[in-house]
């Protein structure tokens, strides 16, 4: 991985401000941000009033890009980020940080593997990261690292909506080669299992459905409706496309808006999912392709306050290994085309 280097700020004494809550209150104000969701404009704001500096050990507000593409695109997330970032980001590299003994791509790595790449971009436990996406694609990737930086504990994250908006707003960005930041220790995080949900849960969940006393857990589905139905095949060759016993389909499109490819706003999202027959009460596990873009759905799911956090979890395998490990009898790929 490569990173770019962080610029130097001007530091106030510690002697000065002491333990003051004067000197408390200032940097609590310079370290919140007001929702998971930040807009160019406030991410601009932090970051004037408290830019990433290598030699102050007060948390910092950190953008991390999360730019990344579809395995046939011929654009690479470490290409764009070359051409065009948000001043003083780091680049999150969602195809390296990853479980490599899995057979299913973007695993979430273990929770050593984590802590090491986060010191190697340079992030401390107490930072503000704000990771952001592609301007070609609006929100897309983004949400993946996020919630992959939630699993694993770390508690000051959000989601830039988005940087095609940044970039349209005429704020500053920069382009050209990578140099490094300083690495610093991460401390090896707890790994919050709640929020993942594995295949042999999902498999519960697909058999279960329509069984009297069943919990009722929903599964929602970004992949776009036609793979859903069996229309249309899924990208990776040999796989088949289909759907879950019961599981519900949320293309991720229809949570972000047609034109800026932003996350829409609480209220319509709320509406979105009312639409589509998702019941706030009952347990929630969000579904893709890969794991990826079902984290669009559960960022729209938090955005919206629908549903209890407790009570959603994201299927890291998703469709990729739900196709590859269930079989022929179990009669769990449905199609309705």
């Amino acid at each position: 991985m490569a990173f770019v280097a962080v610029g130097r700020t001007t530091r106030v004494g510690l002697a000065h401000w002491g333990t003051s809550r004067a000197f408390c209150a200032a940097m609590s104000s310079r370290r919140q941000l007001s929702s998971y969701l930040v807009s160019p404009k406030e991410l601009h704001e932090a970051l004037r009033k408290n830019p990433p500096s290598p030699i102050s050990p007060d948390p910092r507000v950190i953008p991390l890009c999360a730019s990344w593409f579809l395995p046939n695109d011929e654009r690479t997330g470490i290409q764009t980020f070359r051409e065009q970032r948000i001043p003083k980001a780091r680049f999150f590299d969602l195809d390296k940080v990853i479980d490599k003994r899995s057979p299913y791509p973007h695993m979430l790595p273990d929770a050593k593997r984590f802590a090491a790449a986060m010191s190697e971009l340079g992030i401390r436990k107490e930072d503000v990261v704000v990771v952001y996406d592609t301007k070609e694609l609006g929100i897309f990737s983004a949400p993946r690292i996020g919630w992959t930086l939630k699993v694993f504990g770390h508690q000051h994250v959000h989601i830039l909506n988005n940087f095609r908006l940044w970039v349209e707003e005429g704020l500053p960005t920069e382009s050209g080669e990578l140099y490094s930041v300083e690495c610093c220790p991460y401390p090896i995080p707890d790994f919050d299992a709640s929020k993942v949900a594995s295949f042999e849960d999902v498999k519960e969940v697909a058999q279960d459905h329509n069984k009297e006393g069943a919990e009722g857990v929903q599964v929602l589905d970004a992949r776009p409706n036609g793979r859903f139905t069996g229309k249309d095949p899924e990208p990776r060759e040999g796989l088949s496309s289909g759907h879950l016993p019961g599981s519900i389909s949320v293309p991720f499109s229809v949570v972000l808006d047609p034109e800026t490819k932003a996350l829409l706003p609480a209220d319509k999202l709320r509406t979105v999912f009312q639409e589509k027959g998702v019941d706030p009460e009952k347990p929630i596990i969000s579904s893709c392709g890969t794991g990826v873009t079902a984290c669009v759905i559960e960022t729209g799911l938090e955005v919206a306050g629908y549903g209890s956090p407790e009570k959603r979890r994201v299927y890291d395998g998703s469709w990729t290994e739900w196709a590859q490990r269930v079989r022929p009898s179990d009669n769990l790929i449905r199609k309705t085309q």
